[in-house]
């Protein structure tokens, strides 16, 4: 079965529903997202979204405030387009129906937050829930825009390009190359659909389901990342996986994050004796970007042999937490954690990649056509370490500029005949105890091996140890029918490996890369690390 459409949506998150939003206007949009609609990274994005809102603000601040936090490897150009830009969009935001938290003070003003990192209260936020509104919001619109069909339970098993369609039939590949599709596994009918597109988006968010402690939802396996490598794009900075320092610390509590906001509205980082330790690693204490304070807490842990840390809000009113964090108390609450009367137990979790597809000013990859947007993608605002909350305002100023680039282009992009899917002679994968195995096995050698911080000798075992699963995984891949977990072990793997050779060729600690063999920065390697696979 093929399906045709002028722009092909991959992903359900702010980025690929703002994207959506706006190609509608231009063309047909097929969004494909492999949960639910309504199931992406953004709907856990508790923060908000930082933007120059207040008068006594100004974009100059922002910029700076990026800059610093991006350790040396910030492009000035893209952080100045998504300070500048990023009002206008969240205007926008606000004009589809998002609903962002008022001041108590004064209802005709936001409420703006305070995060680590930001020299003013510039983060707008809907309580503690700001991406589950935002979604709301996006998706609605979506929903209503006839010129949209979402394609739900989906996921994309690889792109084609011209340099595939080359290669399957002898033919010299295309310079460049051009993307004219995806093969798209259908879930729920367990089948492989065709899809052709004249411009396809990535918006697949992150990867943290690659490292065993997470934010991050099952989801997040770096599906877009895995893909457009496979296809021949470039990939850049994948070294940089950013740590969320508050993630909660409870048997039962999975993978529910502690915002930043907390740190914000002035929680203070506790060890087990009730020390506030921060102000030992850095002046600015609990408002130090993220990568110093996910650091610290992994020197006090090891340091003392604990399991967690404590961040108090104690000293806040009932009332003020109630109304200001209330996912937050409540999931507490329900696990025997009253945080207006006890400190909440924390520890460091993988949880925003500031690597991927290598794109340009609008968000163009290395492939003709092929668009990457999110978290997805590595435009040079974050550098070495993202700011917080600015990743939701990179994701809709990019998805714009992305939908302009792109809807320039369809009128030059002829539709191309694609093959159907063959599966030769795969045969039903009965045994989905060596898919959770190996899966349990990337993200422990991940996270004991390539996290907050390296040495040279466990990054060269995990290399070794990826090249092993990956061609275990190829064995499965060629020899079985398609499933979704095959399918996202595939990508975990892909990104692993990324995530290994990128750190192995930075030889210094920059930002979120910290390299005990190689501890301070060197001039040297102010530059990116890019990869890219020859076809």
């Amino acid at each position: 079965m093929q399906r045709r459409c002028d722009f092909l949506v991959v992903g359900s998150g702010v980025a690929g529903l703002f994207f959506a939003l706006r190609a509608a206007r231009m063309g047909t949009v097929l969004l494909v997202t492999k949960r639910s609609a309504e199931d992406s990274n953004t709907m856990y994005a508790q923060g908000g979204i930082a933007a120059v809102w207040d008068p006594t603000d100004s974009p100059e601040e922002h910029i700076d405030d990026t800059i610093v936090a991006g350790a040396g490897l910030c492009r000035r150009e893209i952080v100045e387009i998504v300070v500048r830009e990023g009002p206008q969009r969240v205007a926008e935001l606000i004009e589809f129906g998002v609903e962002f938290s008022r001041s108590a003070e004064d209802d005709s003003k936001y409420d703006l937050g305070q995060e680590g990192g930001h020299s003013h209260r510039r983060i707008l936020h809907a309580k503690d829930m700001t991406g589950q509104e935002i979604v709301r919001a996006l998706l609605q619109a979506v929903r209503e825009n006839p010129a949209i069909e979402i394609l739900e339970q989906a996921i994309v098993v690889d792109l084609l390009t011209g340099s595939w369609l080359a290669r399957r039939s002898g033919a010299m590949p295309p310079v460049p190359d051009t993307v004219h599709g995806a093969y798209v596994l259908n879930l729920e009918e367990d089948r492989v659909e065709t899809i052709q597109a004249r411009q396809v988006a990535l918006c697949t968010g992150g990867a943290g389901k690659v490292y065993l402690f997470t934010s991050n939802p099952d989801l997040a396996s770096g599906d877009g990342v895995a893909m457009a490598y496979r296809a021949g794009a470039r990939v850049r900075n994948m070294e940089f996986v950013q740590f969320h320092p508050t993630c909660l610390y409870h048997p039962d509590a999975g993978s529910f994050l502690i915002s930043e906001a907390c740190r914000g509205e002035g929680g203070i980082l506790r060890d087990s004796n009730g020390r506030a330790f921060m102000r030992s690693y850095d002046e600015r204490a609990e408002l130090a970007p993220r990568d110093i304070v996910a650091r610290a807490i992994d020197g006090e842990l090891k340091k003392r042999g604990d399991d967690c840390v404590f961040l108090d809000m104690t000293h806040h009113e009932r009332s003020f937490l109630e109304g200001r964090f209330p996912a937050i108390f409540k999931r507490c609450l329900q696990l025997g954690i009253d945080i207006s009367k006890e400190a909440i137990p924390v520890v460091p979790a993988a949880h925003y990649f500031c690597g991927g597809v290598a794109t340009d000013a609008v968000g163009r990859s290395s492939i003709e056509g092929l668009y990457v947007v999110g978290e997805s993608a590595c435009t040079g605002l974050h550098g070495a370490n993202r700011l917080a909350s600015n990743s939701l305002l990179e994701a809709v100023v990019f998805a714009h500029r992305a939908v302009e680039a792109a809807a320039s282009r369809l009128a030059e992009t002829p539709w191309v005949d694609l093959p159907e899917w063959e599966h030769g002679g795969a045969v039903d994968l009965d045994e989905l105890v060596v898919i959770n195995q190996t899966w349990e096995e990337i993200r422990r050698f991940m996270w004991n091996y390539v996290g907050i911080v390296r040495t040279t000798r466990r990054l060269q075992r995990a290399q070794h140890r990826v090249q092993l699963v990956q061609e275990e995984i190829r064995n499965y891949y060629w020899d079985f029918r398609l499933t979704g977990d095959l399918l996202e072990l595939r990508n975990l793997a892909t990104v692993a490996g990324l995530v290994v050779d990128s750190a192995l060729l930075r030889r210094e600690s920059r930002g979120l890369h910290y390299n005990l063999d190689f501890p301070s920065k060197d001039s040297r390697f102010v530059r990116d690390t890019e990869i890219w696979r020859r076809l």
